[in-house]
């Protein structure tokens, strides 16, 4: 198997006034968190999203892995919704001393470059800085953070500068070159 070098960054928010939300797009997009803890719901979301950027990491969890790591209290699941098909999720993952991590987020391939990527970004990270109001005990949050890599959509990393985060760390490494496993041929654009 052959390596491909991944730059990665890390950036992050320190103050909920860091963020500078994007306009809402026209049309029928809402965001709903998913209340339930579902495996099933979460795979398909991590899997039609991180299809084409080789998201791969968490394909070979099993049904246990995906519930132990959902029914946690603080991980919530935002999901953007346009005319009621899944289009995106962002997923929020509380850490130690008010930090909350955005462990994943985009949208399904069909629903890129219509301006719900940065509107659901804008929504998650204004969720993650209210974390503490929806989970009992939960200290306030002082700092969002997230990373992104090269192999990760072409707009990403401009869509977390332009939300107001910021970079604090860079690193090249060499990675396995996995074929990313979708999507499948044929898959069409809305």
């Amino acid at each position: 198997m052959s390596n491909v070098t991944v730059t990665t960054w890390s950036l992050e928010q320190t103050a909920p006034a860091d963020l500078l939300p994007a306009v809402a797009p026209d049309g029928d997009v809402r965001i709903v968190r998913a209340g339930v803890p579902s495996p099933e719901f979460s795979r398909f979301l991590y899997a039609s999203v991180g299809a084409d950027v080789r998201w791969t990491d968490r394909l070979g969890w099993t049904y246990a892995q995906w519930e132990r790591f959902l029914d946690r209290p603080g991980v919530e699941t935002w999901v953007a919704y346009d005319r009621g098909t899944p289009a995106g999720y962002v997923e929020l993952e509380p850490q130690d001393d008010g930090v909350v991590e955005i462990v994943y987020f985009g949208l399904i391939p069909a629903f890129r470059g219509r301006r719900i990527g940065g509107h659901l970004l804008s929504y998650g990270v204004a969720r993650a800085w209210d974390l503490a109001e929806r989970v009992p005990g939960r200290a306030e949050t002082k700092r969002v953070w997230l990373h992104t890599c090269s192999q990760d959509g072409e707009h990403a990393m401009d869509n977390y500068l332009r939300r107001g985060f910021r970079l604090f760390d860079t690193k090249v490494e060499e990675e396995p070159d996995v074929t990313a496993p979708g999507p499948w041929p044929g898959a069409r654009t809305l």
